[in-house]
Parts: structure tokens; sequence; C-alpha cells
């Protein structure tokens, strides 16, 4: 496919990426020239470790251009609801009938911004899974077509992802999958059921999950957890309210991995101990 990616930050670079790695055209667009050029040698410095050429990359910084004979629009920078309804009818009036147009934004109603369109049926969304790439959710809006859908899993299929298909919904699938189970592990700390590890370990030792979920959120960074949960409870309800331990962690710049701690301290990329303290009746050395 010819795909036109719009934006060249973590997102915009990680989807062009993908589909250059895969065989498709990618055009990027930024209105920075400069963006545009180190976003094409960042991704080049990417696909050559990996032994794959970029040839079939290139940037603009004119929106006319960047869409030309494209299939798909993946619009990465817009994080307005009206705005983004505002560039999918700007984006309509520039590609052809057949183009399909998308937001990787999951914070945005995708059946709102379709409702802009002339020809709704086209627009969806694509949420690339933030820690594995394996996965890519499409976000169906109350128009898209049957059609569209099709072409949507054929694009993702041919990037080497699974495409998992979800509603229109507040945030990612994924992501309120995941901080629910974090927040309910949060909250057990906080009352004192169990420590740190033990936590962890009833999920990785008794239900065979790859980590802990809170040694996940350390891994994925606490302020972006909890960003995500005050998003979360003032869209979808009060069931996603920041634990205060977490709300404290962030405060105290204790974010996480990269931080140095956050549930854990970490030295070298890994967990050596609890960074919170558990309840008396652990045994030594949980």
């Amino acid at each position: 496919m010819n795909v036109a990616v719009l934006g060249v930050g973590d997102a915009g670079q990680e989807i062009s990426r993908l589909c250059v790695r895969s065989g498709n055209e990618v055009s990027i667009h930024a209105e920075d020239p400069s963006a545009a050029m180190d976003a094409i040698d960042v991704i080049e410095r990417h696909l050559e470790r990996a032994d794959v050429r970029g040839e079939s990359l290139d940037a603009t910084t004119g929106l006319t251009a960047a869409v030309s004979n494209v299939d798909l629009v993946v619009e990465t920078t817009i994080d307005d609801a009206d705005r983004l309804g505002e560039r999918f009818a700007e984006l309509e009036a520039l590609v052809g009938r057949e183009t399909l147009v998308a937001t990787n934004q999951p914070s945005l109603s995708v059946t709102a911004a379709a409702g802009a369109l002339d020809h709704p049926g086209r627009a969806l969304g694509l949420r690339v899974h933030p820690d594995d790439t394996g996965v890519v959710e499409v976000v169906t809006a109350e128009q898209t077509t049957e059609e569209t859908l099709d072409r949507a899993s054929s694009f993702v299929e041919g990037l080497g992802a699974t495409p998992l298909f979800v509603a229109d919904t507040p945030g990612p699938v994924s992501g309120r999958l995941a901080v629910a189970l974090e927040v309910e592990a949060i909250r057990l700390l906080e009352a004192g059921v169990a420590g740190v590890e033990t936590i962890d370990d009833l999920l990785v030792d008794g239900y065979d999950h790859a980590v802990g979920p809170l040694e996940r959120a350390d891994r994925v960074g606490l302020q972006r957890r909890l960003d995500l949960l005050e998003y979360l409870a003032e869209e979808v309800g009060a069931r996603y309210e920041p634990p205060e331990t977490l709300t404290d962690r962030v405060a105290r710049g204790k974010t996480g991995r990269n931080a140095g701690e956050g549930f854990y301290a970490w030295e070298g990329g890994d967990p050596v101990r609890p960074a919170v303290e558990g309840p008396a009746f652990e045994r030594p050395g949980r």
C-alpha cells in the first residue's frame, strides 16, 4: 500500500518504520523541514539495523504532496476532537474516493471525526500497541464499512501484526485491561494485603504472566499510567481513579524503571528489590 503518515513524533516514526519494513511506500508529512529530515534519518537507522532498505520512504512539508495517490492516511498529530474532524474533511478533499483515513489517538472518537466526512465509511482508528508492535487495535467507528475493515485487516496483517477489532471507546482497550489489573495490584499493596513481589509472583507463577502488574507499571512508566488513569476516570468512571500510592510515587519522581525507582528499585534495567514497604507479616527475603 501507499501510506501517508502525518507527524514525525514517536508514534509517526514507529508507524512509518513498520510500514516501510513491510514493503509499503511511505510519505511522511511535517511542517518543519528539519523535523521531517531528522525523522527520516532516525527511521533509516532503525531499518539499517534490521537490514531493511528505506528506499520507499520520503518526507515532505506539503500536505497535498504527502497524501497524493495514497491508499491510507494516518494522522498522528491531532489530539483535539473538533480539529480531527476538520483534518479528516481537509484530507477528503485531497485524496481519492477509496483512500482510508485513520487516527492513532486513543483519546479521540473516530465516530465523531467521521461525521465531518461526505463518505464517513472510510474512517477508522489504528492503535499500535506501545509495547508490542505485533498487535494493532483496529477501531471501528459507527460509520466504518465492512470494506474498510477488510482493507484495514489486510494492511495490518501485511505489517506482520494481528488486527484486533474494537469498538470506538475512550482509551486503548489493551491499556484499559492492563491498568485495571495494575490498579487492583496497587490497591492490594495499599491495603497491606501483600507486598510488591508477592503480588507480582501471584500473577507470574500462578497465571503465567510474563511480568507482574507492578513491574509492568514500572517498565511502562508511572507517569504514563497516571495520565491514562486520570483520563479514563474522567471519561469512563471512578473505577479508574488513580490510587494514592501511584500519585505519591509520581509526585516524588519515583516514576519507574527510567527513573531508577518506582514500585521497585532498578539497576541496569532490571528490578533488584521492592521500593515500597510490604506488610509486616511477610517472610524475610520477600
